[in-house]
């Protein structure tokens, strides 16, 4: 990886949750460049560990760790482990997350005909499951409150402690088909300000990155066609992007150097960092 600055964190243990992921995985891999000792959790531990070992065959130091961020006792489990094996934490990064089939409507708009000529396959607002709203909003924001619950215990009075909370575009404003995920994403970003004001006696920083549209193994399909080109939805996803194309994952790495290092950050506290190419900038006239 080519890392746009170095900072030094020789020491340090890195906790980076959906580490297994795309985003996750470059940002467990930036880390371990730096010096850091990183333990990659996912709840499929097979994912975790290809970074991992990717990581070490770079020289690095890492583990991967199986880890289900909506059951404390995994959390706590993966605690141990982390604990066991690298050291306690110093930076957490809450990076799991996602969208699902059963929180998502297939129109952006509602028609009356929708509802008085059913057509199968068409999932309007008033055909959402609740369980499926349920699973997307705890995966987003349960799941980056319990991992901040077990792991923060150890990062209190430490130097330089930090968690970094990973948002999205959703929160400054929904995007259509999917209210479960933009909620949940809005409400992370909200608990990432007060997290920090809570946090701040005890030496904690809290903030969020807020990444735009990233091509990922969760949205690939909806973005890309079979034959490569783009889906509609991606082009009017670029339409309403000024640099018209969708981000690399290394797009992220200065950010997150930025929020992690103290001396370039440490006033820095409670605030989301859209990283979008000027997507949350731009009215679209």
């Amino acid at each position: 990886m080519n890392l746009p600055f170095k900072i030094d964190l020789t020491n340090k243990v890195a906790v980076i949750t959906g580490g297994g992921g795309i985003l996750c995985g470059a940002f467990a891999k930036a880390l371990a460049a730096c010096g850091a000792k990183v333990a990659v959790l996912d709840l499929r531990k097979p994912n975790a560990d290809k970074v991992a070992d990717e990581i070490v065959q770079n020289g690095g130091i890492a583990i991967g760790v199986e880890c289900n961020v909506l059951e404390k006792e995994s959390v706590e489990n993966a605690r141990k482990v982390v604990t066991e094996g690298l050291g306690t934490c110093d930076i957490l990064i809450n990076g799991a997350g996602g969208n699902h089939p059963k929180g998502t409507t297939t129109k952006e708009y509602l028609f009356k005909e929708d509802l008085l000529n059913k057509e199968e396959g068409v999932i309007t607002f008033f055909d959402l499951d609740q369980k499926g709203i349920e699973f997307v909003f705890n995966l987003n924001f349960i799941g980056t409150l319990i991992p901040t619950q077990v792991f923060a215990k150890d990062m209190i009075d430490k130097k330089d402690a930090v968690v970094i909370n990973i948002s999205s575009m959703n929160a400054f404003t929904p995007l259509t088909k999917i209210p479960a995920y933009s909620g949940a994403k809005a409400a992370v970003s909200n608990f990432t300000q007060w997290l920090a004001v809570h946090l701040s006696k005890v030496g904690i920083r809290v903030n969020a990155i807020a990444p735009g549209f990233f091509l990922t193994d969760q949205n690939r399909s909806l973005l890309i066609n079979p034959d490569g080109t783009y889906t509609d939805r991606s082009k009017k996803i670029l339409s309403q992007t000024p640099m018209e194309r969708f981000g690399d994952p290394e797009d992220l790495i200065g950010t997150l150097l930025w929020l992690v290092d103290a001396k370039a950050s440490g006033f820095v506290n409670g605030t989301v960092i859209p990283v979008d190419g000027g997507f949350s900038a731009y009215s679209g006239v």
